[in-house]
């Protein structure tokens, strides 16, 4: 889906509680990572003491805003495209690829000495309308489906390999209910079988073999109350694992709500994955709140200020609390791009910088949280 400039992942996320007020001016020292060098205090350099990657979604178009280049540039160690790598936007006609937009991220990642996220190549959503079209009219049988899909991850992974630290090779297949199960009606389960996540890793890692594969979903680390989705996707990784599925790594998307209260079992969850010898990641974290309208988006309670910093606290402290949680991104930084004013009615002041990319108090729990990890957390 659409929404906005950002497309994500349906983030039925459920997910309270102080906050300050935020700065995120240059310190008069700076970090250097290579040729690159970051404010001492940017959450990049800061991250970097730990050996955590601290992303963001990225829209490259966006780029062209200098505000918006200097902070990406500034504060984040890793990026991840929000559109750029997925099907339709890569291949919209069918045969002829488009890799410009993601290509010129993956530039800018490279002279700011920035890692990569891949994302993604297994998805239900985002396909292009010939695909579906064919599949749907029936001159895209089940077969071709199969060979279709194997094309796409080798070439768009071959593509950018060595350019990739991590990739979401699949994405989003397990259902909301109470017990979790992989969707029967997914739309490649249904037509190629529950088998077709192992395939996609086994392809991916041999088109690059050095990049990091991982499962991506939403509500798997106990953010659905139950723990029943975390329950599901841990064991469906133990099966892969047991098949020597070249799976890396969970990412829990991390979508929070400050109506829900915050999921008590994260850290635990996240352990767990990481005791498999998995690495763990937080993908696409924003937290939402009730707001005035979708262009201000200024909170209708003045304590979902407080609520919104607190729960990006928590999420930082239980990706830092577990060793093998190696990045912890947001799901884009400003509220202005943000995809949840256009899917949740109502809500939005989900980033860490408000929809004129001033810093909010989010950001300086992040920041202080970082600061006070590097005398304590362990390192990645």
């Amino acid at each position: 889906m659409k929404l906005r400039k950002l497309a994500v992942a349906v983030a039925g996320a459920a997910v309270l509680t102080t906050g300050a007020v935020a700065s995120a001016s240059p310190a008069s020292s700076e970090h250097t990572s290579g040729h690159y060098r970051a404010p001492s205090n940017s959450l990049r350099a800061l991250a970097s003491k730990v050996g955590l990657r601290v992303g963001t979604a990225v829209i490259p178009y966006d780029l062209d805003n200098a505000a918006y280049r200097r902070i990406t540039a500034s504060q984040f160690s890793s990026v991840t495209p929000g559109n750029e790598m997925k099907w339709e936007t890569v291949e919209p006609t069918r045969g002829s690829y488009d890799w410009s937009a993601a290509d010129r991220l993956v530039l800018f990642a490279k002279q700011h000495d920035q890692l990569v996220r891949g994302h993604v190549l297994l998805w239900h959503n985002q396909l292009p309308g010939w695909l579906t079209t064919g599949v749907q009219n029936g001159t895209i049988g089940n077969g071709q489906l199969r060979a279709l899909l194997h094309k796409h991850v080798t070439d768009e992974v071959t593509h950018f390999k060595g350019k990739i630290w991590q990739w979401d090779v699949a994405n989003e297949f397990f259902t909301d209910s109470n017990p979790s199960t992989v969707n029967p009606n997914d739309f490649w389960i249904s037509h190629l079988g529950t088998g077709v996540i192992a395939d996609a890793f086994r392809w991916a890692h041999a088109a690059d073999p050095k990049a990091l594969l991982f499962y991506n979903d939403y509500n798997i680390a106990g953010e659905d109350g139950s723990n029943a989705k975390s329950d599901a996707a841990y064991a469906f990784v133990k099966r892969l694992q047991a098949a020597d599925v070249p799976i890396d790594g969970v990412g829990d998307q991390a979508h929070l709500d400050t109506q829900y209260g915050f999921p008590t079992k994260m850290t635990q969850d996240l352990q767990r994955f990481a005791r498999l010898g998995l690495k763990v990641a937080i993908t696409e974290a924003d937290v939402r709140t009730f707001v005035n309208n979708a262009t201000e988006q200024v909170p209708t309670d003045q304590l979902a200020i407080s609520a919104h910093a607190y729960y990006y606290d928590q999420l930082l402290k239980a990706c830092l609390a577990v060793r093998s949680c190696i990045s912890f991104t947001v799901w884009g930084f400003g509220d202005k791009d943000s995809w949840v004013p256009g899917w949740f009615t109502g809500e939005g002041y989900a980033g860490i910088y408000d929809v004129h990319l001033q810093p909010k108090p989010a950001y300086t729990e992040l920041q202080q949280d970082l600061k006070l990890a590097a005398n304590g957390a362990p390192r990645r």
